[in-house]
């Protein structure tokens, strides 16, 4: 099956910056999801862009004949530090599904998926990888909207923004989820009836 790419943002005028800021948060653009996951496939207009970021190219797809798959993904070939100051390796996502969970701290839209998020987590354990990404603001605001997470979710400190430019990621929230051989299964927008439904889908798969 092919995966969809992630998408790139290029960068704006500071002043165009600052009104995308305020305005993206809280944007609900339906997700982009492989058929076989869901029974349906769905798609939409991406998230409007809340920052603009350095070009990031996206990473060929996994399982085509640029992306084997595992170990060699370049999806995991990434590396941040979590909240709490201890490394983080992106190949630590490979051998099962992955949610990674893209927020700001000022984003009413991210702190009312707190929970839907926590719950995720808590209920597969150690069979899905829950990642948080938190960025657009400094550490401090990044460490304290983190606090209000469940421990189950990993959150890293993206101060820098160089994961979601790995990722091609333009805009909160965002969700990009990855199936046990690392091949993307839905990104963008996703309310917590269809992640859930994902990932079930996807740990079943994987069992």
């Amino acid at each position: 099956m092919n995966a969809h790419r992630l998408r790139s943002a290029r960068t704006g005028a500071g002043l165009v910056v600052g009104v995308l800021l305020l305005a993206a948060c809280g944007t609900s653009t339906g997700p982009t999801t492989s058929s076989d996951t869901t029974g349906t496939s769905t798609g939409s207009a991406s998230p409007t862009p809340s920052t603009a970021t350095d070009d990031a190219a996206s990473p060929p797809a996994a399982g085509t004949a640029d992306n084997p798959g595992n170990p060699g993904n370049p999806l995991y070939d990434v590396s941040s530090s979590t909240v709490d100051g201890a490394d983080w390796d992106g190949a630590d996502l490979a051998g099962k599904p992955a949610v990674l969970w893209f927020w700001a701290p000022w984003c009413p839209t991210c702190r009312a998926q707190v929970s839907g998020v926590g719950e995720l987590a808590s209920t597969h354990g150690d069979g899905v990888a829950v990642v948080g990404v938190g960025a657009q603001d400094d550490a401090d605001a990044i460490a304290e909207f983190a606090a209000s997470v469940d421990p189950a979710v990993t959150n890293l400190s993206d101060a820098d923004g160089s994961v979601w430019r790995h990722y091609g990621v333009t805009a909160q929230s965002t969700y990009l989820v990855l199936d046990a051989d690392g091949e993307v299964r839905a990104e963008g927008y996703l309310d917590e009836a269809e992640l859930a439904g994902i990932v079930d889908d996807l740990v079943e798969q994987a069992g």
